[in-house]
């Protein structure tokens, strides 16, 4: 007895043929020449049963797979078991591809099996093959699929009737439903399926507390079924005598419906859930109620296209939100509980899922590991570039790979940062500049773009902040206009220099640094907020304006950041503060994921509290204010102590980074 394997370094591939070397017979499998090394890694991997591993090379397109004449011939008559799992299982791909992988890749292993006179073809087909049937789907149905249009629902559909009716030597046919990664483990090879939602969950765990209830939608079915599962079955299910002919599903006895699956896995991202879960013919009843005009749904399409492309969901996978087709696998399931092989609960592994891929398969994860990838080569302007946030990044970038350059005004302050990030083999160029200055930020940005074929990033980083309670404004106006020639003014100015040049290179990112405190509507800090909240407001028309030209804008709501700048506040030695390199990091996560918004969880919950009950805002900023009095330098008292020390760090606790 031997077996020959298609499909052998996939996901079920790798699970599957660590199943059949431990029986101790031959394993053929078929291999790319450039996917040998992976047979070779598994072999390895799998100890002493790895020797039962011999690759042979060929191709799914290619005619009898692409196998010599010579191997052929050496294994003819030798197999008991062709097991085909070789295909592409991606919704988001295109209909050539998925045709010349799933259709052709499947006529031509049937033809090399006739060939080799194989006991038993087994095929890896899909529940993909019922289309979106409305009602429950049984293991003898094929022809009854309905909504074939999806080119992947078509070409497996295709593919399971190619081997039923041209197939001239004993065949099983396999469907599993979508499978997730390892219930032991967690452990996945990419992203599909349920993990397109992953990233929404996260951004809501980010956004909102997790006592927060939200309203949702209860969704058609989804089955999961964890790939161990499906390895296990499809292993036993092979070696049952008398199953000849006849089609297994591999799914989840319970069927599920997307809203539930959701909050399962939200619960395991400790991120909110749907306390209220709509009904899918409830959401069509009120689509049908209100009817926007076609101008209108061409619009909505577009915005809906960019939420998508951000989130990193494909349109493929929405459309399947309300699947309405359940699976009957009785026969399966008797045939593999006599072998004690059930699937587990999703309760139990989900957690599992959601850690594996957070760690291993989130793209911000991927994206700080591969900083060097996304500003390799790149040029970022840095204002403010000389000391604090701003030098802190510009190290992180330069380490990167990226040319920084560094604009500020202490023309001693940028010779260092320049010697820093010299002597750590980075690549930066310095610029003494007040862009205060409106003539002589002009001619530096002019120098600059001299210099430069280009600028890729711009980071607003330049700001300066005024700790005083508005009573002690009442004749210092100048503050709100020192305040706002920095942090709004000159940004823009920057900003509206760079802009054309962007837009002629063919896109460009805009980081304008904000503060956490516009969010919380930070008492003491009136004049500070207002010119942040100013560029705010900028970036926003800006993105909307610059989206079709690919410029993208972003803010980052810093909390307070131990620099300089903070440092005239005494009352800041005591209570929690980041560090520069910390308020780096966000701002290189900008960079890589090019967010409208980089913030904390506290200044998400800032904005909620702010929209839901303001009040609530305004009871904690007035404990603020009376808590924490002026600096020395604003005329508060010399000590700077507040008449509850105790009371004023339990608040500062409360609001951690914000501004007191």
């Amino acid at each position: 007895m031997a077996y020959f394997v298609t499909g052998a370094t996939g996901f079920i591939g790798r699970h599957l043929l660590a199943l059949l070397c431990a029986r101790g017979e031959p394993v053929y499998v078929l291999v790319r020449p450039l996917s040998r090394h992976r047979i070779e890694s598994l072999r390895r991997g799998f100890g002493e049963s790895g020797k039962q591993i011999t690759p042979l090379e060929g191709d799914l397109a290619a005619e009898r797979l692409g196998l010599t004449a010579e191997d052929r011939a050496r294994i003819c008559g030798t197999i008991s078991h062709f097991v085909h799992l070789g295909a592409l299982y991606d919704l988001a791909a295109d209909a050539p591809e998925l045709e010349r992988a799933n259709v052709t890749g499947t006529r031509n292993a049937l033809e090399l099996a006739h060939e080799l006179r194989a006991g038993c073809f087994h095929f890896m087909s899909s529940i993909a093959v019922a289309g979106l049937y409305p009602g429950t789907f049984t293991e003898d149905m094929l022809s009854e699929a309905g909504a074939l249009e999806h080119p992947y629902f078509r070409t497996k559909h295709a593919a399971e009737l190619l081997v039923r009716t041209s197939c001239r030597i004993p065949w099983r046919i396999y469907r599993p439903s979508m499978v997730v990664g390892d219930s032991r483990s967690g452990a996945m090879d990419k992203v599909d399926g349920p993990y397109y939602l992953f990233t929404a969950i996260q951004r809501l765990r980010d956004a909102l507390p997790r006592w927060v209830p939200l309203i949702g939608f209860e969704g058609g079915y989804i089955n999961l079924v964890p790939v161990d599962f499906v390895a296990n079955a499809l292993a036993h299910l092979m070696h049952v005598p008398g199953q000849d002919g006849r089609c297994f599903h591999l799914t989840d006895p319970l069927d599920r419906r997307i809203g539930e699956v959701l909050n399962l896995f939200a619960g395991a991202a400790h991120a909110p859930t749907m306390s209220l879960r709509l009904e899918p013919n409830l959401l069509a009843s009120l689509s049908s109620a209100v009817r926007p005009p076609v101008e209108a749904l061409r619009v909505l399409a577009r915005i809906g296209e960019r939420l998508l492309h951000d989130l990193g969901i494909p349109r493929a996978a929405v459309e399947l939100l309300n699947y309405p087709t359940r699976f009957d696998a009785r026969h399966a399931q008797a045939l593999l509980a006599s072998a004690g092989i059930r699937v587990p609960p999703l309760e139990q592994y989900a957690w599992r899922l959601w850690d594996y891929w957070e760690r291993e398969l989130d793209p911000r994860i991927h994206g700080a590991r591969d900083l060097g990838s996304a500003v390799a080569g790149r040029t970022i302007l840095i204002t403010g570039g000389s000391s604090g946030i701003g030098r802190a990044t510009a190290l992180r970038l330069a380490g990167a790979g990226a040319r920084v350059l560094l604009v500020a005004r202490d023309p001693e302050k940028l010779r260092s940062a320049h010697a820093d990030i010299a002597s750590r083999g980075g690549e930066a160029h310095t610029y003494g500049c007040d862009i205060t200055d409106g003539e002589s930020c002009a001619r530096v940005l002019a120098q600059v773009l001299a210099e430069h074929p280009r600028v890729d990033i711009l980071i607003n980083n330049a700001g300066r902040s005024i700790r005083r309670a508005i009573d002690r404004t009442y004749d210092r106006f100048h503050d709100y206009e020192r305040l706002m020639r920095l942090n709004y003014f000159a940004a823009v100015r920057v900003t509206l220099a760079l802009l054309p040049s962007m837009v002629a290179q063919g896109g460009g990112h805009v980081i304008n640094i904000s503060s956490i405190g516009v969010l919380s509507s930070a008492a003491r800090f009136a004049g500070y907020n207002a010119s942040k909240a100013a560029l705010e407001a900028f970036s926003r028309c800006a993105a909307g304006e610059y989206a079709a030209r690919n410029v993208h804008f972003t803010v980052v709501n810093l909390p307070l950041v131990r620099t300089p700048m903070v440092a005239p506040t005494k009352l800041y030695e005591a209570f929690p503060l980041i560090e520069p390199d910390e308020a780096a990091e966000k701002i290189c996560a900008a960079i890589i994921q090019r967010p409208d918004r980089v913030s904390t969880a506290l200044g998400s919950l800032a904005q909620l509290v702010e929209l839901i009950a303001p009040r609530l805002n305004r009871a904690f900023m007035s404990e603020s204010f009376k808590m924490f009095p002026d600096s020395e330098a604003a005329g508060g008292a010399p000590t700077e102590q507040t008449a509850n020390a105790a009371e004023a760090h339990v608040l500062a606790s409360l609001l951690r980074g914000t501004h007191c």
